[in-house]
């Protein structure tokens, strides 16, 4: 009898506990970089909305819904990129591309996580619930824009930073406008980082047709990564002045600015290891402006 139950669930949804595996790599849970690259800037938008006291059910709400909606970013992106990943050499082993797993698959994941990350949203405020249907949006587009444009990456950052507008309408019930600068900035800086991931794939992306900021910017593309780095470090420092911000603040900001001095040194010859490895380094620069902003509050509280 339950051997039967079983096979009605298999039927009516398709998932058994060998695609398990497959599922935890369509999701990239085993590869957390983008979920660290977007939690990141949520949480200095929470921390700075909620002037040093988040609300602890938003930040474990944000933490969870970070974890799913990237997680169905990337269903949706295996989903798009289905046909293109078996010809491109960091990718030729993602569930799709190998046939563990089917383009219906994909798509029920992203749907499910999808509703779970909504439910999350359900316990905020309905701004904020709105602003989650434009999220989800955001998410779903990037994927195919990378057949139609040069500046996917700008979809992505828009998407990427979305977050942060949420955790100034969940933490406060509105969206001040001082909230687009974190927001903008945000942007500048995932169109730097995901710019460095696309010069790891340029050459596989030039065969088949797949377009980047790292194709359109060319041999600019080390230079522009450095101008949107630093219009990001000051766009910044005016949301510091702007919020409030001090000394520890600023420093992260320093120490930001060094990391992407780093970041050019392994990208300037352009191997696509290196600039793998600068890509990563990105989430110590989100991980040291977050601190930066904890302590930034904390030791003024404590002053």
């Amino acid at each position: 009898m339950k051997a039967g139950l079983w096979q009605h669930f298999e039927k009516r949804f398709p998932v058994s506990a060998r695609k398990l595996p497959a599922f935890w790599r369509l999701t990239r849970m085993h590869r957390p970089i983008g979920f660290y690259l977007v939690l990141w800037p949520t949480l200095w938008c929470l921390w700075i909305a909620g002037s040093g006291s988040p609300d602890l059910k938003l930040v474990l709400i944000f933490f969870t819904g970070t974890l799913l909606m990237r997680a169905a970013g990337c269903c949706i992106n295996d989903f798009a990129d289905r046909d293109f990943d078996a010809h491109v050499e960091r990718t030729r082993d993602r569930p799709l591309a190998t046939g563990e797993l089917s383009a219906r698959d994909a798509l029920l994941c992203c749907a499910a996580l999808c509703f779970i990350a909504f439910l999350l949203v359900l316990m905020t405020n309905w701004l904020t619930v709105a602003m989650a249907v434009a999220a989800v949006g955001l998410a779903l587009t990037y994927p195919f824009m990378k057949r139609y444009t040069h500046l996917p990456q700008v979809v992505l950052g828009a998407a990427f930073s979305w977050g942060g507008l949420m955790a100034f309408t969940a933490q406060t019930g509105s969206l001040p406008a001082q909230a687009w600068l974190l927001y903008i900035a945000n942007l500048l800086w995932t169109i730097a980082y995901d710019t460095q991931y696309a010069m790891v794939d340029r050459d596989d992306d030039l065969k088949i047709g797949i377009k980047s900021t790292a194709i359109l910017f060319a041999e600019g593309d080390i230079f522009v990564i450095g101008f949107l780095q630093m219009f990001f470090l000051v766009t910044m420092a005016l949301s510091a002045n702007y919020f409030g911000l001090g000394n520890w603040f600023e420093f992260g900001l320093v120490l930001a600015g060094l990391l992407f001095v780093y970041q050019h040194t392994l990208t300037w010859n352009r191997e696509p290891a290196d600039c793998f490895r600068a890509f990563l380094n990105n989430n110590y620069v989100g991980l040291i402006i977050f601190v930066a902003t904890v302590l930034d509050y904390l030791f003024r509280s404590t002053a």
